[in-house]
């Protein structure tokens, strides 16, 4: 009872943090657009002042517009990415078999891994039962896991995906483990966070949209060190979900 409780208490803290997270966001992505929205108009306006001038200044800040309008479209497309981040995830939830999820991101991220020396490797028992997922979410979850092992590793080394029920069939676990230098302990509490990166080519987002993924999914991520080194991400998953707080 107690580690049920635990379960649930962890559950209902990575709810309320996604939550006040995703409002965060959906606020600084609006305080954002405002002024984006001022700041495109306005170098519109002196576009076509500058239409009238001398054909040398309009060749000397022609390459300067095209910057701004290049960066102005940058800023919003990141705008808008947050405020994807910061909806409400629906879910298309149909039978999916996870097996053949796990082989489509492995095949897809071999090469990838190869260039840089890395292994990738399967875990599948048979018999995995079909779980009620959305597809595409979860394969996103999962790109974004191996894309973190590779690049925790960086060169040389192994990534194992593999999958396992639990003894009385209610959990399935999709864990990710890799080679690289693992993840310090005082670390581990806050890598699910946004923006939090130790590696110089992540953005910090990638694990906070795993997180959003595997909670809407009704499950818990957790993140560990493996006995001989290296971090492993497992995934847990329920094989049932609960509707209203029914079983």
């Amino acid at each position: 009872m107690a580690k049920a409780l635990g379960e649930d208490v962890t559950k209902l803290a990575a709810e309320q943090k996604r939550l006040l997270l995703s409002r965060l966001l959906a606020r600084f992505a609006h305080e954002v657009r405002n002024p984006l929205s001022s700041l495109d108009i306005h170098v519109q306006l002196l576009e076509e002042d500058l239409a009238q001038a001398a054909p040398v200044v309009k060749e000397q800040t022609a390459s300067r517009f095209e910057i701004l309008r290049g960066e102005l479209h940058r800023l919003e497309n990141i705008v808008k990415h947050f405020l994807s981040l910061a909806g409400p995830s629906s879910l298309d939830l149909r039978p999916v078999e996870i097996a053949k999820v796990i082989i489509h991101v492995c095949e897809l991220l071999r090469p990838e891994a190869a260039a840089r020396g890395i292994e990738i490797a399967m875990m599948l028992p048979e018999g995995l039962p079909q779980i009620a997922a959305d597809s595409v979410q979860l394969t996103q979850a999962l790109v974004n896991l191996v894309i973190n092992a590779i690049q925790a590793i960086e060169r040389n080394g192994r990534v194992e995906v593999s999958a396992d029920m639990d003894e009385r069939g209610e959990i399935l676990t999709i864990a990710v483990g890799d080679t690289g230098p693992g993840v310090p302990p005082d670390k581990q509490s806050a890598i699910f966070d946004p923006f939090f990166t130790t590696k110089a080519e992540g953005s910090g987002l990638g694990l906070w949209i795993v997180q959003q993924i595997i909670t809407t999914h009704g499950g818990v991520i957790e993140v560990s060190n493996a006995p001989k080194g290296g971090a492993v991400f497992a995934a847990h998953l329920p094989l049932r979900r609960k509707e209203n707080g029914n079983g």
